[in-house]
């Protein structure tokens, strides 16, 4: 099973260590998704994270940045959405309704399906889905490898998301809730947490 990162939605101070530590690490698959942000603060994180790196980032805004930073592939959130012009490159969706997964598949890479469980990083967003859904969606084949749970992840679930089939999961708040941004610069706990994501996938 696949393990992918997804930053805060904010940005702040000690970032760009506290993800080149992680790539130092073993991350290989960042989702760089800053809700409504500035391409100037976009550029600024990414021209502070070695450029060795850089192929191991999807990018969710400012997706022009693209070329200039060799990155990974783009992330669009809305069915609707469109990849830059001539772009040929990894793509990556969003989803939140099961109606609309196959099709999604078809045009994606991998497909993140949302809130799998309550959101830990935006404490507003519950669970979209009961149990018996999701195991309807694994035994008709909907969850598969190209299909990557997000939604409260975490150490203690990730072997729901792997009994169900997903082929990866996408952790967010379960990672950051382990550093203050505001009060803490030792970032030590973050990284021996991303150890046992890494375990609990693997």
């Amino acid at each position: 099973m696949k393990l992918a990162i997804m930053t805060k939605s904010t940005f702040f101070v000690e970032e760009d260590k506290i993800l080149t530590a992680l790539f130092e690490v073993g991350m290989d698959n960042l989702h760089l998704h800053k809700v409504g942000s500035s391409q100037l603060y976009s550029e600024r994180l990414l021209s502070l994270i070695p450029s060795n790196f850089l192929s191991k980032i999807i990018l969710h805004e400012n997706l022009s940045l693209i070329n200039e930073y060799k990155l990974a592939g783009v992330h669009l959130n809305n069915a609707s959405d469109m990849s830059p012009e001539g772009y040929k490159g990894v793509i990556t969706r969003s989803c939140t309704d099961l109606n609309m997964l196959k099709n999604l598949k078809k045009k994606a890479n991998y497909v993140i399906l949302h809130n799998i469980f309550d959101s830990i990083e935006y404490k507003g967003e519950k669970s979209s889905f009961t149990k018996e859904q999701l195991e309807e969606a694994a035994r008709s084949g909907l969850i598969d490898r190209h299909v990557y749970a997000m939604g409260g992840m975490g150490v203690n679930n990730i072997k729901i998301a792997k009994d169900l089939g997903f082929g990866g999961v996408v952790v967010c708040g379960d990672l950051w809730e382990r550093f203050d941004i505001y009060a803490e610069s030792d970032f030590k706990k973050v990284l021996t947490h991303f150890e046992r994501l890494k375990k609990a996938t693997g």
